[in-house]
């Protein structure tokens, strides 16, 4: 199956808008094979009707729900009629719950998933259904598994159904330009730092050798850092030091390339995002969510392009970026929970994760099988997607409620940082913004 227009929308909304509201593993892949395992009043439950209601607070459109998930659903249960509601910007969760509708499953990104479930009070304990229906989290990729538990330690509220995670995109004609050999998997950010500043410069136009997407690189740092500390519901930007770290080895370590700054200000004091690599095609290495590729196909498409894992920290070797799964749960407002868990768990089987591997959404099973179908169903056969699995997924930490409320401050002081120099300063002022944020939010 190649991808056309349908593809591209199932990919991006489901990827970027769920991200970027949000700011597209654990536990185990329930395979084809567990259906026959399934106790008798769970296999009973397929074939009973059932009208079950499915909302995400990501936006996701109903080509792309249909495209990834609702199609095989109507296959696998006939007798079930699904409706997914999609939200709008002027009728969202609130406005639907009001109406007195009932959700049957409620599904979003690690990074919105706490915040849309427990400040609606859908949050319903899933481990005896998890007991019932059989799913093994031993089958997930263990960090993803294990992420869930960021919501509740001894409770189950939702079960992770596909992942992300981040890579460094490159741009061959850039590299076969200036005769500089292209990057490798297993790169360190000092290696990737210095092969960029063979690629900063001016010939004809402005050449920038590495930045990254730093709204996606911050959610999911390598250094496993905290967007709130969980004991004080604070801000960590300028108590915990590891972001200084983080900052100076991703943003600023690039950025010291003669002429980068200067190409900056043109950008208005932005670092080099998604315009100049895909469009200006001035950007010689990018770091980017692994599924970005299938988001915008025909950008792509029209470049000389391949991928390597993302760069580690030193004193991480092969640790990547935090995973970014997207979990699905049955809430408390449902009066048909088998029949909502037996989708759940058929989005976790083999048979539909291969498929979901194949259009380019990261599997959350630890499937080699499953692994290598990724994006093998598209238009970049010959790519290495491999990439996206050659580092270990660094640990998640405790998730709040109020991450969502942290990104964009977070991602604002990048530049400031970049542009001055001062850490202190901008990470103080942050913090005041956002605990500020976190003040009102619990008003």
């Amino acid at each position: 199956m190649k991808f056309n227009k349908s593809i591209l929308s199932v990919i991006a909304s489901s990827m970027l808008i769920s991200m970027l509201a949000a700011c597209g593993g654990s536990g185990g892949g329930a395979g084809a094979d567990q259906g026959a395992a399934t106790d008798k009043s769970a296999s009973n439950a397929d074939n009973e009707p059932a009208t079950l209601v499915v909302y995400s607070n990501s936006g996701d459109s109903p080509d792309s729900w249909n495209e990834r998930f609702g199609n095989a659903l109507k296959q696998k249960f006939p007798n079930y009629n699904i409706k997914y509601i999609q939200k709008q910007s002027n009728y969202g969760i609130k406005e639907l719950l009001t109406a007195g509708e009932t959700i049957d499953i409620y599904w979003d990104s690690i990074g919105g998933f706490a915040s849309g479930l427990l400040d609606n009070g859908l949050e319903y304990d899933m481990t005896d259904l998890v007991k019932k229906h059989q799913i093994d989290f031993s089958k997930m990729e263990p960090s993803v598994a294990d992420s869930i538990k960021q919501i509740s330690k001894d409770k189950i509220y939702g079960i992770p159904v596909f992942n992300n995670n981040m890579v460094l995109y490159y741009n061959k004609d850039i590299f076969d330009k200036f005769g500089v050999p292209y990057p490798k998997d297993g790169m360190t950010w000092t290696e990737a730092n210095k092969l960029a500043q063979q690629l900063t410069r001016v010939d004809g136009k402005t050449y920038i050798g590495l930045s990254s997407s730093q709204t996606h690189m911050l959610p999911m740092n390598q250094l496993s850092i905290p967007f709130v500390d969980a004991a004080t519901e604070k801000p960590t930007i300028f108590t915990n030091e590891k972001w200084r770290e983080y900052f100076d080895t991703v943003f600023v370590g690039p950025s010291k390339a003669q002429g980068y700054v200067e190409y900056m200000k043109e950008l208005k004091d932005a670092i080099p995002y998604r315009n100049e690599f895909l469009k200006e095609k001035n950007v010689a290495m990018f770091a980017w969510l692994s599924s970005i590729v299938f988001v915008f196909p025909e950008e792509f498409q029209s470049m000389n392009w391949d991928m390597v894992s993302l760069p580690t920290f030193d004193s991480l070797p092969k640790v990547g970026s935090q995973a970014y799964p997207t979990y699905f749960t049955v809430t408390s407002m449902s009066k048909q929970r088998d029949q909502a868990m037996n989708v759940i768990k058929y989005l976790i089987s083999d048979e539909h994760q291969t498929k979901l591997s194949k259009i380019g959404l990261m599997p959350i099973l630890n499937n080699d099988a499953v692994k290598k179908a990724y994006g093998s169903d598209s238009i970049f056969k010959g790519k290495n997607f491999g990439a996206s699995f050659y580092n270990k997924f660094a640990p998640i930490p405790e998730k709040s409620r109020y991450d969502s409320l942290m990104l964009t401050p977070y991602a604002k002081a990048v530049p400031k940082v970049i542009m001055t120099g001062d850490y202190n300063t901008v990470f103080r002022a942050t913090e005041e913004d956002t605990t500020k944020k976190i003040t009102d939010a619990k008003k």
